[in-house]
């Protein structure tokens, strides 16, 4: 356990965008991402919405890959990680909510587990691992995610120019589990005329505006998410440091001792962490200050 000053640091976007049917959650996803990218080949969209996604390839060389049923959130796990390792710098998620409420999906898995045990409530043990393990693989990803949702719809009477009543569709509430919204950066709600505005913003660039999502968009969120420090780097260089110090106290080029340490925590150089590192830093610290005094 460690007390340690707060400090910005470079962070990768978690965007979530809910919206009903043809209010353009696609199309504004690729310009966002692309604005985050600079590179239309550095985008990948998972499309689960009937080959939505390529409807949109005269815009650039960005990558698709179709999900089909059954949408598990464990199959989406494996799209994002074949993402990952195809390099791309930004992932489309496009739809999120076939994970929960799709063929195949969280609920379609309860249902199933419900039918056979008799017990809903008990049920639901099968499907909340693999649901947390999507959300972990979204909030742990070294690329740019984008989520897009699907918003139950419903349709209000309003009066038009001519004080005729006329029905609207309007979007409410994403189709995911309760709560999806708190694991994103930012949370937009797309109207029906392509308009955003976010229902959630910890940029504090969007709060209380109205938009349409544009290049532009994915410009400005990029320049606030590359402020502060780079927790790459920042690994490395506290690597660095924690291997000169474990030296300096071996007396000695310990490289064998040092990456046991690092094994006796089932991790490698490119996975140990910095917290990790930091707590061996202070501890070697504190041996070599003792050492000093000893020897005083």
């Amino acid at each position: 356990m460690q007390i340690r000053k707060a400090e910005r640091k470079k962070a990768k976007l978690r965007l979530g965008i809910s919206a009903p049917s043809g209010a353009g959650k696609t199309y504004s996803s690729l310009l966002i991402a692309y604005g985050l990218t600079g590179n239309w080949e550095k985008i990948g969209l998972i499309d689960t919405e009937n080959g939505s996604g390529d409807l949109y390839a005269h815009l650039g060389d960005y990558l698709v890959l179709t999900l089909e049923p059954p949408y598990t959130p464990l199959r989406y796990v494996e799209a994002i990680k074949a993402f990952e390792s195809a390099g791309v710098d930004c992932i489309i998620i496009d739809s999120l909510s076939h994970a929960w409420a799709g063929e195949g999906g969280a609920l379609d898995i309860q249902g199933a587990a419900s039918a056979k045990t008799g017990n809903s409530y008990t049920a639901w043990r099968e499907v909340t691992p693999m649901h947390n393990a999507l959300v972990n693989a979204m909030l742990q990803s070294k690329c740019h995610i984008i989520a897009t949702m699907r918003a139950k719809t419903e349709y209000v009477l309003e009066e038009n120019e001519k004080g005729k009543k006329v029905p609207r569709k309007v979007g409410l509430a994403p189709i995911q589990r309760d709560g999806m919204e708190y694991e994103f950066t930012v949370m937009l709600d797309l109207s029906i005329q392509h308009i955003a505005s976010a229902s959630k913003d910890r940029t504090g660039l969007l709060d209380g505006q109205y938009f349409k999502p544009s290049v532009e968009t994915g410009q400005k969120l990029l320049e606030w998410l590359e402020q502060g420090i780079d927790p790459d780097k920042q690994r490395l260089d506290l690597l660095e440091t924690a291997r000169q110090k474990w030296n300096e106290c071996a007396g000695k080029d310990d490289d064998e001792g040092f990456n046991q340490w690092i094994e006796k925590r089932k991790k490698t150089e490119e996975t140990i962490t910095i917290a990790e590192l930091q707590s061996l830093i202070n501890a070697l610290d504190e041996r070599l200050t003792k050492k000093a005094s000893e020897i005083a």
